[in-house]
């Protein structure tokens, strides 16, 4: 019988478990960071007085999942808004229903701490991705510019 799937917040011990699903996200986007912004990231989910959170998903003793979220005001609600951040589900359980679920943690603990709306970004060439989010959220249309100050 297959082991049911776990979604739950990260604890201190669940580093050498994150880590590998960070770096592999990292992977996935062609990108690397240096080890001290790692960390850092690390010790925010730690630190109960950060507006940033991580779920891990669980097969057993295995995480399988990550999803990173952080509250934020917004000018155009009373109540937070919710960037959900990164989402990363390893290649082995992809089309298991895993990246769903993360997203279902997500707006569960959004909707908990009373926040207006969920929000994030994907590539335009991640199509399988975008596949699922079509299914469970709206595509405004917004188009993303930036401009990086470091």
């Amino acid at each position: 019988m297959p082991q049911p799937l776990q979604i739950k917040p990260a604890t201190a011990a669940d580093h050498d478990h994150w880590l590998p699903l960070w770096q592999a996200y990292l992977h996935f986007y062609k990108t690397e960071l240096p080890a001290e912004v790692s960390q850092s990231t690390w010790q925010r989910f730690l630190d109960p007085t950060e507006p940033t959170h991580l779920a891990l998903a669980w097969k057993g003793d295995t995480a399988v999942g990550m999803v990173h979220y952080i509250y934020h005001r917004s000018n155009w609600s009373i109540g937070n808004s919710c960037y959900l951040q990164d989402l990363f589900a390893s290649p082995e359980v992809r089309g298991t229903g895993v990246g769903r679920q993360l997203i279902e943690h997500v707006y569960a603990a959004a909707r908990a701490a009373q926040c207006a709306k969920v929000h994030w970004l994907t590539q335009e060439t991640n199509a399988t991705a975008i596949r699922l989010y079509e299914r469970i959220a709206e595509r405004p249309g917004f188009i993303q510019f930036r401009k990086s100050l470091s």
